[in-house]
C-alpha cells in the first residue's frame, strides 16, 4: 500500500487525480445531464480533483502514512 501512495503523491499520480475528478464531473453533469444521479457523480468527482490540486492523497490520510 506504501507503493500506492507515494505513486499517488507523486506528479503523475497528482495528474491522475486532477484528470479523474475531471471526468468525473464531465460524465456527471454532461453524459448523465446533470440529474440526481449525475450530481451526485460530480460531486464526488470533486474530492480527487481538489486532492490532486493541494497534492496530498486521501489514502495517506487514511492509512495513516508515515
Amino acid at each position: 500500500m506504501s507503493t500506492v501512495i507515494t505513486f499517488m503523491e507523486g506528479t503523475w499520480g497528482r495528474l491522475l487525480r486532477i484528470v479523474l475528478g475531471l471526468v468525473l464531473i464531465y460524465i456527471g453533469l454532461v453524459t448523465m445531464h446533470a440529474s440526481a444521479a449525475g450530481i451526485i457523480v460530480a460531486i464526488i468527482g470533486l474530492v480527487p480533483l481538489v486532492m490532486g490540486i493541494w497534492g496530498p492523497c486521501l489514502l495517506g490520510f487514511i492509512f495513516k502514512k508515515k
